[in-house]
């Protein structure tokens, strides 16, 4: 599978032509593939999955896959709150930066304050990561910016993003570490 590389939002085009140049603006509205990792562990968990994917579906792209729901240990910090977690996937024309604002204006509209930072967790009412992007063809999306990575580079640690990814997308495991040696 060939991977597309995304140097973020003010990425440079030195050197290139404009056939080039025509190409990676076509490409970049051409229709993608996300898959997104949810979750929460405050108030009606269910009812907060449900929402973020119909939010998904008004402000995002077409859910065309939705796991079913996980219950979950919180992962890296403690709480008397378990989880419950879920994957989707969404078809649109955005480019990852504009679906990660999306997704970030979800989770404050339904009353997340702050994000996990550092490797300091909280609880959450919810949470909705981005963990792959195909292109059009089928290729791979990577970006690698402060603000975004593609794959997400800690999925493969997850059990609660690993087994409902791989129930809507049993190919996942072939991409997440396209690096990895």
């Amino acid at each position: 599978m060939k991977k597309e590389e995304f140097g973020g939002p003010a990425a440079g085009k030195e050197g290139q032509t404009g056939a080039e140049e025509v190409s990676s603006s076509f490409v970049l509205r051409s229709p993608f593939i996300y898959y997104l990792g949810l979750g929460t562990n405050l108030g009606d968990k269910e009812q907060n999955l449900r929402t973020a994917v119909r939010e998904i579906e008004e402000r995002v792209g077409q859910v065309t896959a939705l796991s079913a729901f996980y219950v979950t240990e919180p992962w890296g910090f403690s709480s008397d709150n378990g989880f419950l977690n879920a994957a989707c996937g969404v078809k649109t024309s955005l480019s990852p930066f504009e679906v990660l604002a999306l997704t970030q204006e979800i989770e404050r509209t339904m009353g997340r304050t702050c994000k996990s930072e550092g490797g300091v967790y909280h609880d959450r009412i919810i949470d909705i990561d981005l963990l792959l992007c195909l292109d059009a063809s089928g290729g791979q999306v990577c970006v690698d910016t402060p603000q975004l990575k593609l794959p997400h580079p800690l999925m493969h640690l997850r059990d609660f993003v690993m087994k409902p990814l791989l129930e809507i997308m049993p190919g996942a495991a072939g991409l997440i570490r396209p690096n990895a040696e």
